[in-house]
């Protein structure tokens, strides 16, 4: 695990770092982060050495960060912690690093920041050839809840993950393996962990991040592969009965990739083997 510290943006980076072990304490228990879930985090998929998307994650961190007012944060620091742990780890075809930030102990004005490697379930390749089986579940807020209220923090990516793993057992008791959120006007948002990507003909869309969802990374990358292949991509606010049209449907996050929807609600979900396929071969052969 590697952990930047707070310097002065004189100070040499590799200065800024502590490499530590992941398996002793490191975190105080008066840290915010730990007593109240206040801080974001970021997950990245290392594909043969390699981390995928750094700019879109620290983007997308910095946006999280400043929806929740923590502390500056030195990024430079954070992108050397990134390589600095995919130097160090274990050679694996494919794992994830995971980035967390929190407000740190309170009153202190510090955030708290680690990076540590993490395996990868050995689920995920299945999930991309046989696909998920996933549910509907109505997330409690109208699609336009971001601009609404954006104190609720809606399209932040923060450690407070209570609801994200209740709604998971749910969809578990339903006999699924995965949830897309609604809205309680019907419109379709977005998985716990994952982005929502359909297809209809010649058209990929993903729901709008209007509606305080996240930006996906992977989404985008796959955004690049469809657009490549001939598709036209967009953004766009999708009713939830559309969903029934689609030609195919994916769930797309930086450690499965493309996992292709299978069984929706119970209902039959085509799948189309040989966009998935190609998608996920595009996906697994980049270099950043």
């Amino acid at each position: 695990m590697v952990s930047p510290v707070e310097a002065s943006a004189t100070t040499p980076i590799a200065d800024r770092l502590h490499v530590v072990d992941s398996a002793t304490p490191q975190v105080s228990v008066l840290d915010l982060g730990v007593t109240r879930g206040d801080g974001i985090f970021e997950v990245l998929g290392v594909i043969n050495g390699h981390p995928q998307s750094v700019d879109a994650h620290l983007r997308r961190l910095s946006v999280s960060a400043a929806m929740l007012d923590l502390p500056r944060l030195d990024l430079d620091a954070i992108r050397a912690a990134i390589h600095r742990v995919v130097e160090l780890a274990e050679p694996r075809p494919e794992y994830v690093v995971k980035l967390v930030v929190t407000r740190g102990v309170e009153g202190s004005g510090v955030a708290t920041c680690w990076v540590i490697p993490l395996t990868l379930p050995d689920d995920f390749a299945g999930e991309r050839a046989h696909g998920l089986r996933v549910v509907l579940l109505d997330r409690g807020y109208p699609h336009d809840i971001a601009a609404r209220s954006p104190w609720l923090l809606t399209g932040a990516k923060t450690l407070s993950y209570a609801v994200n793993k209740a709604v998971l057992r749910e969809a578990a008791r339903r006999g699924a393996d995965d949830v897309i959120f609604t809205s309680t006007d019907g419109y379709v948002l977005e998985s716990p962990s994952s982005t929502l990507i359909a297809r209809y003909g010649n058209r990929v869309w993903t729901p709008s991040t209007s509606q305080g969802i996240l930006r996906g990374t992977t989404q985008g990358a796959a955004f690049e592969f469809f657009a490549d292949a001939g598709y036209a991509t967009s953004e766009v606010l999708l009713r939830v009965e559309q969903l029934w049209d689609a030609d195919a449907l994916w769930l797309a996050n930086s450690a499965r990739m493309l996992a292709p929807i299978r069984e929706l609600d119970g209902r039959h979900v085509p799948i189309d083997r040989e966009l998935t396929d190609a998608g996920n071969a595009a996906l697994l052969a980049r270099t950043e």
